[in-house]
């Protein structure tokens, strides 16, 4: 069973006028932005994991760097970076694994072979998919996103013990969670295009991420995301 609802208050946003926290002090933190899925990707294990007390969230202003984040915690001044046991360690995918491996919680990988294997493959191709649908918003989005789309309902029905990839939630939906809600809202939004349309797979998957206690905190601000698409893809100011 995953870990109960808690309900939490973001610290306050670090920028560029932010004294960083001690470093280095046997903390660990989690370094993220509230708009930013890979970010998102790790907060949900966390989350799921009940490591509230144990991984301290520490929002980044992405747009307005503290210059002490690329100096002295991550060279690659992005976000998500974990502080841990005196490291710090990057990448989205490489820290939905550390985490769910090297914290106790419930775990987000089932023991079954085959699930394993097919997990793999489904978050291995994940790069591709993201890829594939932003490029999709500089032409025919709702034609050349399709294949995505389809992509995800022919998985879902791949084990039909559970509404998610692997039947019960995994590190597979972690994974892809955060790119479907974001263009679950362009789509619906800006192309007024139902995504789950002839998908029922698909919607289903979406009924029940939106469930996961986990998941819910998580979830990006729908207008402030839209103004950031709006503006980068279509033109807009």
């Amino acid at each position: 069973m995953a870990a109960p609802a808690v309900f939490e208050v973001l610290p306050p946003t670090l920028d560029s006028t932010s004294d960083p926290p001690p470093l280095f002090d046997g903390t660990t933190r989690l370094y993220i932005n509230d708009m930013c899925p890979y970010a998102q990707r790790v907060w949900i294990v966390r989350n799921y994991k009940g490591l509230h007390d144990k991984i301290k969230l520490v929002p980044i202003d992405l747009q307005n760097r503290p210059a002490w984040y690329k100096e002295k915690v991550y060279p690659e001044n992005k976000v998500p970076a974990l502080e841990h046991n005196g490291q710090v360690i990057g990448e989205s995918l490489d820290l939905v694994k550390y985490i769910d491996s090297n914290f106790e919680g419930l775990a987000l990988l089932p023991d079954d072979s085959a699930k394993l294997k097919f997990g793999e493959e489904l978050i291995a191709n994940s790069d591709t998919f993201t890829t594939n649908l932003y490029a999709s918003l500089r032409g025919d989005a709702v034609k050349e996103a399709a294949a995505g789309f389809d992509y995800l309902e022919t998985a879902l029905h791949k084990f039909d013990d559970g509404p998610f990839f692997l039947g019960q939630f995994s590190q597979v939906d972690v994974v892809y969670a955060p790119f479907v809600e974001r263009f679950h809202i362009i789509f619906q939004e800006i192309f007024k295009h139902d995504i789950t349309s002839g998908r029922p797979k698909l919607a289903a998957w979406i009924e029940a991420i939106n469930k996961i206690d986990a998941y819910k905190p998580t979830k990006c601000n729908r207008e402030k995301f839209l103004a950031y698409i709006k503006k980068r893809f279509l033109g807009e100011s």
